[in-house]
């Protein structure tokens, strides 16, 4: 039994081979073969494994500022990320929960964003508990994909090793050996930001992500800018502001940004 790449496919068309016998190649099951597939196993196996891998990619920070970011995670229990749109705080925080999560330092990822809508009122929506908060944590479930495979993601949120919780069901909880991440936190209160805060349990790391300046709630009523002020003060706690030039979008939103 040979390799594909050990079959010269052009020697079984001529005259003088024909007399030799036909050369055979094993057949994987269910996968096919044909004369005109120049793919050998190896690079099918290959492209088998990059399938994979690419859930597995490592995320180096493209700024000073993403670097300050990633490294205050690693080393501080309570990390704020502050910055405008486009700076991959959501994005990085989800990376470093995931990252936490394979290397066995936490045994969960919990994921908290405000069931806030964006200057508009899109009503009542149908469907269980899950299906209403689809919408607002669509963001949360785009980041996972990007780092985990859709089998993984499927088992994990079944299993509950990754949670998708809505702000209003974390009072009296205590997160211990979690990694979590609150997301749109320009959207909450100073009151439910508290009440967040106090949720961090044992050998958990707690990420609050926002931009105080798009808050979709009356200026008067967003907390995060008043909590990042006085987490500033904590040893334990540490409040990355990300600015413009941190911006890993198209060119234009950080243009816009300083226009709009």
């Amino acid at each position: 039994m040979k390799h594909g790449s050990e079959v010269n496919l052009n020697a079984w068309f001529e005259e003088g081979a024909r007399g030799k016998g036909p050369k055979l190649q094993a057949i994987e099951g269910g996968r096919g073969w044909h004369p005109d597939d120049c793919e050998t196993r190896a690079d099918h196996q290959r492209a088998e494994n990059g399938r994979t891998q690419k859930y597995q990619k490592t995320v180096k920070p493209r700024t000073e500022n993403q670097a300050e970011l990633m490294k205050a995670m690693d080393e501080k229990a309570l990390v704020a990320a502050l910055g405008p749109a486009g700076t991959g705080k959501t994005y990085l925080a989800v990376c470093k929960a995931v990252e936490a999560l394979q290397k066995g330092k936490v045994a969960r990822i919990i994921l908290s964003r405000p069931a806030v809508e964006a200057g508009e009122q899109i009503g009542f929506l149908p469907g269980a508990m899950e299906d209403k908060l689809a919408p607002y944590l669509r963001p949360l479930y785009d980041a996972l994909s990007d780092r985990l495979s859709p089998g993984q993601l499927k088992h994990m949120l079944a299993e509950g090793v990754i949670e998708i919780a809505p702000i209003g069901f974390m009072r009296g909880r205590t997160l211990n050996n979690a990694f979590i991440v609150i997301d749109e936190a320009q959207n909450c209160t100073y009151t439910q930001l508290k009440m967040l805060l106090t949720r961090l349990g044992w050998h958990s790391t707690m990420v609050i992500t926002g931009d105080p300046a798009q808050s979709d709630l009356l200026p008067e009523f967003s907390g995060l800018a008043t909590a990042a002020e006085r987490l500033e003060k904590l040893g334990g706690a540490s409040v990355v502001r990300l600015e413009g030039k941190d911006v890993v979008r198209h060119p234009l939103v950080a243009e816009m940004l300083d226009v709009l």
